[in-house]
């Protein structure tokens, strides 16, 4: 037994050599089967070196080389291309050519076209291209617009006319409606901006009549002015519902119409004895009487009046100073606050104030006094004028006092006792109370009055 155990174990020398045996078997992981084959692993381990050192860079020019260390080459005589995973995403050329520039010049990659300043020539036709069809080369394409459905013409043409009513561009209004496909609903075109411009303002109306005056001939036909006009004939006790004064108003439209041009002069006379409904013929009638009143010297032209951001500014004021001067005379407030909307001029409604205050320094009595007071009060309440407004003319006055002392000696002392009239009515705030200014009063003294100070100089 003791002789098997030792026979089973090995010396150290023997272990050692037959380590040392399987070592010089394997070299660079190649195992050789003899000893005269270790120059062959050599071969082989040194040609894998070299191929892992130029495949990244040589990759497609180089030769690679077989398991025998022999350069192998593809059946067309090319070098196969390799490269390592960490190189797939780069885009530099592969072909060993260039200075590693990008690809295709920069012409490449996802949503380019092609290079920089390259022009692209017409495509020809190839005529034996199986879906050639010879009936398509001399089409012509052309942009088709659906025409406007008589639901959604209210909806597209509502706010266009709207949005003309702020900028006042006719020649806007007649682009977008080039756009569009009207068709027959063309008719129905100023039907729609006479209905908008009756629940708006004045200066509204006079630019739908100036909107349809420059629309006719470019979009619309005078057929279609005519036959939107009896439509708005027919249906008047409709909009009178909305519109009380729409009758007056469709009939100061026709009147604009004809003179303006776009309606003929015997669209009147073709109604004569034909109308049953009460509503047109008042409109009809009212249309004859301006008329006949435009050829006696009325300008028709004018019968909205101007918006008040177009009129001058002497107008305005001379208008304000009638308005005054109408509110003395009748002393109605809602007669004067309605004049006062109807000039349509809010940014300037600090003119009448001054033109109020000045009108008070100039009156003789109590009475202007009074009643300039109690309609500036009114005013203010019915939030017509604003506080910017109401601050601004008090200011103009405080500055424009002292000329005004020149003609009106009395003027310092009635605008200090206005100014606290007004105070105390809470139209205007303590601080533009305090700017008010005051002459400076002189004090007499006599010897009959008591040692007293007077206090007034005049």
């Amino acid at each position: 037994l003791s002789k098997n155990i030792f026979d089973s174990f090995l010396s150290g020398e023997e272990e050692n050599g037959i380590i040392t045996k399987n070592i010089k078997n394997e070299i660079n992981g190649n195992w050789i089967s003899a000893p005269n084959s270790i120059h062959e692993a050599r071969l082989k381990a040194k040609a894998k070196r070299r191929l892992r050192k130029t495949s990244s860079r040589d990759s497609g020019r180089g030769d690679s080389f077989s398991e025998n260390g022999d350069p192998s080459r593809g059946t067309n005589g090319t070098v196969p291309p390799t490269s390592p995973k960490s190189k797939l995403l780069d885009r530099k050329s592969r072909a060993g050519k260039g200075r590693g520039l990008p690809k295709k010049g920069g012409a490449g990659g996802k949503g380019v076209w092609g290079p920089p300043g390259e022009v692209y020539d017409l495509e020809e036709v190839d005529v034996k291209d199986p879906n050639y069809d010879e009936a398509q080369e001399n089409c012509v394409y052309e942009t088709v617009v659906p025409p406007l459905e008589e639901g959604a013409f209210e909806k597209t043409l509502t706010p266009i006319v709207q949005e003309y009513f702020e900028h006042g561009d006719t020649n806007e209004v007649a682009e977008l409606l080039g756009e569009l496909n009207l068709g027959s609903m063309s008719s129905g075109v100023p039907m729609l901006a006479v209905s908008l411009a009756l629940e708006a303002k004045a200066s509204h109306r006079e630019l739908t009549s100036r909107l349809l005056t420059d629309l006719c001939g470019r979009v619309l036909s005078r057929s279609d002015v005519e036959s939107s006009f009896d439509k708005l004939l027919r249906e008047l006790p409709d909009l009178v519902l909305d519109t009380p004064g729409a009758t007056q108003l469709v009939g100061q439209f026709i009147a604009r119409a004809v003179k303006d041009q776009i309606l003929s002069k015997s669209y009147l006379d073709g109604y004569k004895g034909r109308v049953d409904c009460v509503h047109a013929r008042a409109a009809l009638d009212r249309a004859a009487v301006l008329l006949k009143m435009g050829m006696g010297g009325l300008r028709i032209d004018n019968l909205w009046g101007t918006g008040g951001g177009q009129r001058p500014v002497t107008q305005l004021v001379r208008e304000m100073t009638l308005l005054l001067k109408e509110y003395l005379l009748s002393g109605d407030n809602k007669e004067a606050e309605r004049c006062l909307r109807e000039l349509e001029v809010p940014h300037f409604h600090h003119e009448f104030v001054y033109e109020a205050i000045v009108m008070v320094l100039e009156s003789k009595g109590e009475k202007t006094f009074k009643m300039v007071l109690q309609l500036l009060k009114f005013l203010w309440v019915s939030s017509i004028i604003t506080v910017d407004q109401m601050r601004r003319g008090y200011e103009r006055v405080y500055m424009d006092i002292a000329e005004i002392n020149i003609d009106v000696p009395r003027a310092y002392f009635i605008l200090e006792q206005f100014v606290d009239k007004s105070f105390s009515a809470g139209f205007i705030c303590e601080k533009l109370r305090d700017l008010c200014p005051s002459r400076g009063r002189k004090r007499f003294v006599s010897e009959g009055d008591g040692g007293r100070f007077k206090l007034e100089s005049y």
